[in-house]
This record gives C-alpha cells, sequence and structure tokens, in this order.
C-alpha cells in the first residue's frame, strides 16, 4: 500500500454496536484530522504498509513536520480519475476487466457499505476500486456490434448518446477564424445538409460526425474527405446503392455513362423486355481527388441546392 486515504486519532476503546447501518459490527472512537485524501505514505512515514490491519509503527521513521502543520495536506485531496476505453462494444468484456465488472459498480467501490476487494494472483495483495476513477467507454451506434454488447456492461454504464455537432466546426475546426466558411462553402451547414439526407434515407445513428471537417482548411483537404472518407462510408452504409448515395450527394458528384450503345447488349429470354433494362442509366462516382477545384466547388454547390 502507497497511499494513505484518512488519518485519525483513536479516542475511545473498543464497543459493539449489532444494529450498525453497514457489515462491520466492532468499532472504536476516532477522532479524524485528515479524510478523503490520497496521501503518499512517504510523506508520513518511511516505509511502505502491506495489507495488515494493525501495525507497529516505528517513531523514528514517522515525519513529525507533517502532524506539526509545516506541510499542508491540502494538495493530497482526492482527485477524480478518468479512464477512456475506446470501441468498448469491440472488446471481449470478460478479458477487458476480469473481475472488474463487478467492482466498480458503485456500491461495491472502497469505503461503501458494500465495498468488495480481490486478491491479486502474483503479489497476493488486496485490491479495490476507488469512488473517485470514472471509466468512459465509447462506442459507434451505427456499428453492428453493438447489438450483442455484454448484458453484464450495459447493467454497470450509463448511456449517453453523442449527436453529431456541426456548430463545432465554426468554433473549434481549423476554419474557426473564418467559423467554419471555406470560401463560400459553409461546412456546418454542409454536414447538417448531408447528415439531414441519411437520417431520412436511413436513421439518425449513421449521421457523419463532424471530425471528418475538423482539420479542413482547403479545398484539396475537403477533396481528400470527401474520396477517403465520406463517399466509402456512403457506399457501405446503402451497399454500392448509387440511386440513395446520389440522393445525399447529388448529380454534380457522378458522371452518366452513354449507353446507347448498349442496346443489343442482352440476350434473348422468354418474355423479358430487354431494351427497358438495356435503357437504364448506369453511373459512375467522380474520383474528387482528381476533380478540378472549379468542378468539385459546383459538385458541392449542387449538393447544398
Amino acid at each position: 500500500m502507497k497511499t494513505i486515504r484518512a488519518i485519525g486519532v483513536i479516542e475511545g476503546d473498543y464497543y459493539f454496536d449489532n444494529s450498525s447501518p453497514i457489515r462491520y459490527s466492532q468499532f472504536r472512537k476516532v477522532k479524524w484530522l485528515h479524510t478523503n485524501i490520497e496521501l503518499p505514505i512517504k510523506e508520513v512515514y518511511d516505509k511502505y504498509f502491506s495489507q495488515q490491519s494493525i501495525y507497529v509503527i516505528d517513531k523514528n521513521l514517522i515525519d513529525k513536520e507533517f502532524f506539526t502543520g509545516s506541510k499542508p495536506v491540502i494538495d493530497y485531496e482526492i482527485k477524480n480519475r478518468v479512464l477512456i476505453i475506446d470501441e468498448i462494444n469491440r472488446g471481449n468484456v470478460s478479458q477487458i476487466f476480469g473481475e472488474l465488472i463487478t467492482l466498480i459498480e458503485e456500491d461495491k467501490r472502497l469505503g461503501n457499505d458494500e465495498a468488495l476487494e480481490v486478491t491479486l494472483p502474483y503479489s497476493k495483495e488486496k485490491f479495490g476500486v476507488p469512488p473517485n476513477l470514472y471509466i468512459i467507454g465509447t462506442m459507434n451506434t451505427a456499428d453492428r456490434s453493438v447489438e450483442a454488447l455484454d448484458t453484464a456492461l450495459r447493467r454497470r454504464f450509463s448511456f449517453e448518446e453523442m449527436q453529431p455537432n456541426p456548430g463545432i466546426i465554426a468554433t473549434d475546426g481549423k476554419l474557426k477564424d473564418k467559423q467554419g466558411m471555406l470560401d463560400n462553402i459553409n461546412l456546418p451547414l454542409l454536414l447538417k445538409i448531408i447528415n439531414k439526407r441519411i437520417e431520412k434515407l436511413l436513421d439518425k445513428d449513421h449521421q457523419i460526425g463532424h471530425s471528418y471537417l475538423m482539420t479542413v482548411q482547403n479545398i484539396d483537404d475537403l477533396k481528400l474527405v470527401f474520396h477517403n472518407k465520406i463517399i466509402p462510408l456512403l457506399q457501405e452504409y446503402f451497399f454500392g446503392d448509387y440511386g440513395k448515395i446520389g440522393l445525399v450527394l447529388g448529380e454534380g458528384f457522378f458522371e452518366k455513362i452513354d449507353t446507347d450503345n448498349d442496346k443489343k447488349i442482352f440476350a434473348k429470354f422468354d418474355d423479358y423486355d430487354a431494351d427497358e433494362f438495356a435503357e437504364k442509366p448506369i453511373y459512375k462516382l467522380w474520383n474528387t481527388v482528381k476533380m478540378s477545384a472549379e468542378d468539385f466547388t459546383k459538385a458541392i454547390n449542387l449538393l447544398m441546392q
């Protein structure tokens, strides 16, 4: 044990209280000098503790200045700690948490009535989760693996939806000095329009995050974002259905292939009208990286109409 959570002086004899609201019934009266702290033991005593309940203290190892007020304890107040697990839904919960899956429950944490500890397999030391530890797990709600999210995980976490926030592009993005404007292209409005169309065609969980446009500084950056992120994502969402992709992006991103020479492409079969299929238009997505700045800007303007 390397830290101290509280310091007190015993002021009374042992007594038994069978009506205690906690799981312990044996007590002694204590005058607490410092509570709710996270004090390194070396600041008070020149030796680490293990997991014994009672120690014989060597007075020669005690730092007497600490108790005379020469050293302030205010710097050792317990601070909140945050552990972030990205894509938590993709992990094996039993391997990530193990016995922690029980210890992280609020009432099982150290200092609470139902506090629990486990014995670590190698050091054989007792281990529990302190109340000042917050665990944040992130996940993409459009990810199919969310459906199979472990029940134990669902019970121990509260879920907070984080929807795209186009306004952050204007306040915190690379173009914040221009309020998110790239020439005459309003990036927050661009994202808002795209997401509104995606929500109509699919659902709100498949909307595109504002992070895609946060680093855009020029037209070449925006072309790369469309080529490497937005268009591939739409192709995945709509399984290559160019009709629905076109409803999101507009016709400026598509090249229509001439099919006049395809009228005799099909073999004759039963009563099927081959001419009807032959006249069906074929579209090809432009490579936005190879588009000129002028053509790409025109395509963006058509998208936003």
